[in-house]
């Protein structure tokens, strides 16, 4: 059984008329401006997870600014789940500067998401303190619910891309502290965070739940990051995303192989331990070597 941790949906209507959606949205425009840039619906997403061997996706919208954009986009990512049941792990999507943001998680949680993501912030101006404080009180929720948070991360160094936001390491590391006790997915390998649970005072307890997924690697990282990452938290705590339609799933296990993990690993990362998280029952079966 393989599953991906990180995909994207779009309703049919804002992938028509994207730029009907760019006002008051920079982040929105700032990615999905190009018209070059990849949008799926779920029918899209299902055709591609059947052709890539994918048996169940963890799927989400975007972190919109507008509330009623937000909340239409989070009802779509619902609604699709239940129109491909046992395909779709609906989360939902919040705005982690919104005063509402609590509110919002409680009533997403009650209509059926599985967890809370990819929460995103790209632009906090100067209410960094408000959104660990959102996030203290979502993941206080998350941690009662014993459901998953899924937060993007970029590294700080290296070369720019559209949504790489400006914020370092220490950010990350203070959210993750704030989700203490919470299952806590950091998209894109954690913005190289992964390496820092090699520091010798760092307490274990504080990375406990914390789990790295690979979206956009083949992007960002040599095929060396799996065997780098793997050495540094073990396989157990590393899940295929593929931050779909960004990039195909093969992509990934190309490197995988590349990298040289054995199958044990590559059925941890590409299955296994997400099924723990979503509480999903494992049955082995096709592996992502194939």
């Amino acid at each position: 059984m393989i599953l991906d941790v990180h995909t994207h949906i779009f309703p049919p209507d804002i992938i028509a008329g994207r730029e009907l959606f760019f006002q008051d949205e920079p982040e929105f425009q700032l990615l999905y401006g190009p018209a070059a840039s990849k949008m799926a619906t779920a029918e899209v997403l299902v055709q591609a997870m059947d052709e890539n061997g994918i048996d169940l996706s963890v799927v989400f919208g975007f972190p919109w600014r507008n509330g009623q954009t937000l909340a239409r986009h989070n009802d779509y990512v619902l609604e699709a789940a239940t129109r491909f049941p046992g395909r779709l792990i609906p989360m939902a999507c919040l705005d982690l500067l919104s005063d509402s943001c609590g509110a919002q998680a409680e009533k997403m949680i009650a209509a059926g998401a599985r967890g809370l993501g990819e929460l995103a912030v790209y632009s906090a101006g100067g209410n960094m303190d408000r959104v660990i404080d959102n996030f203290k009180q979502i993941a206080a929720l998350c941690r009662q619910k014993e459901i998953a948070l899924l937060l993007h991360a970029n590294e700080p160094v290296g070369h720019q891309y559209p949504g790489k936001a400006p914020y370092g390491l220490d950010f990350y590391y203070a959210m993750a502290k704030a989700a203490a006790g919470a299952t806590l997915i950091f998209a894109h390998w954690g913005g190289g965070l992964i390496f820092y649970e090699l520091l010798k005072k760092q307490a274990p307890a504080e990375f406990a739940n914390i789990f790295y997924d690979t979206a956009a690697s083949p992007y960002v990282y040599r095929a060396d990051i799996y065997r780098a990452a793997v050495q540094a938290v073990g396989a157990s705590r590393i899940l295929l995303g593929s931050d779909y339609p960004l990039l195909s799933p093969r992509r990934y296990f190309a490197e995988m192989n590349q990298a040289g993990l054995g199958q044990t690993e590559m059925e941890a990362i590409c299955g296994a331990n997400a099924a723990g998280i979503f509480h999903i029952r494992y049955g082995g079966g096709q592996s992502c070597l194939e």
